[in-house]
């Protein structure tokens, strides 16, 4: 097979909540990677996968899973145990940064700004006195706070809490998608996003995206439905400011580990300084998500990355 036409096994779909939102993003780039001569299949992540790679390996696997399915490293130790190439960070870099709360840990660790914080199992929330516990978390936290479950993305069960007797109910929203919530101190600001790409000279930031949603909050109809959530790109912040937040962006995938391209999401707060709120290794690529828009700005094409990104994993994959 010629390196200018190998075949590539786009993955999307899963089980988590977010399965529409990946199989968006797979079709898309999907199309985009035929559009620059590659052979490409589509698959969902189901009991025939396995027989797939023994039956008929690609070249390359595209893994554009949202949500556990994809993103908690078990598909990375999947994917090398067969041998197989693929596009996106690897399983120990993965496992820290799809778990909020431990990509924070990390980041305070290296000194790099992220909201104060604090994560409570579903357990320790029941089996404590949910009410008593919740008052030391806004005595020490304050107000405002956003809620969120540790794992999971599209801002699915998360809620800002604006008065304390609106806490109980964030809990439970985030319960619902996860084990674990993460209550953190919410910074009010500009909220930007900053997407990475890997070069053959290193990692690249993308001119940081703007998210200004109507209803005030980036929740999962804001991010993908039409016309609910203005975006500006590059964002209406300095220069100075840009490249701040370009360079905790690309520290923060250097740090962890991440590998082929990623998306972190920052806050710029009221003294102009970004503070670190997740990262996603696997960004959504649907025609409102925010990486294609930076993409966009910088003039880059969404199949010519991709195709780049195919043919550096399998270089990758041969060494």
């Amino acid at each position: 097979m010629p390196d200018s036409s190998p075949t590539v096994l786009v993955l999307c779909g899963g089980l988590s909540p977010e399965r529409d939102v990946s199989i968006r993003s797979g079709r898309r780039v999907a199309e985009a990677l035929r559009g620059q001569g590659m052979a490409v299949t589509v698959s969902d992540v189901d009991a025939q996968l396995l027989g797939k790679l023994n039956d008929g390996p690609p070249d390359c696997v595209l893994p554009l899973l949202h949500g556990a399915a994809g993103e908690d490293g078990a598909l990375a130790d999947v994917l090398t145990t067969f041998g197989l190439p693929y596009v996106g960070s690897p399983p120990d870099a993965t496992r820290i940064a799809f778990d909020k709360s431990v990509a924070k840990a990390a980041l305070r660790r290296w000194e790099l700004a992220t909201p104060g914080s604090v994560a409570l199992p579903h357990t320790m929330f029941r089996e404590l006195g949910a009410n008593q516990l919740l008052e030391r978390v806004v005595e020490r936290l304050g107000l405002p706070l956003v809620v969120k479950p540790t794992r999971g993305g599209s801002s699915l069960g998360a809620a800002v809490v604006h008065d304390p007797s609106e806490l109980p109910a964030a809990m439970v929203g985030a319960f619902a998608y996860g084990d674990v919530a993460l209550i953190e101190q919410c910074v009010v600001g500009t909220e930007v996003a900053v997407s990475i790409i890997d070069t053959e000279s290193g990692p690249i930031a993308l001119p940081p995206v703007e998210i200004v949603p109507d209803g005030g909050f980036y929740d999962y109809n804001a991010r993908y439905t039409a016309g609910l959530t203005e975006f500006f790109c590059p964002a209406r912040i300095s220069e100075p400011v840009s490249r701040a937040a370009c360079d905790l962006a690309l520290e923060v995938h250097r740090r962890i580990g991440l590998r082929d391209y990623s998306r972190v999401d920052l806050m710029i707060d009221a003294s102009d300084r970004p503070t670190f709120l997740e990262v996603n290794m696997a960004p959504g690529m649907t025609e409102t998500s925010l990486f294609p828009q930076a993409l966009d700005a910088a003039s880059r094409d969404l199949g010519t990355v991709f195709a780049a990104l195919v043919r550096t994993a399998i270089a990758r994959g041969s060494r």
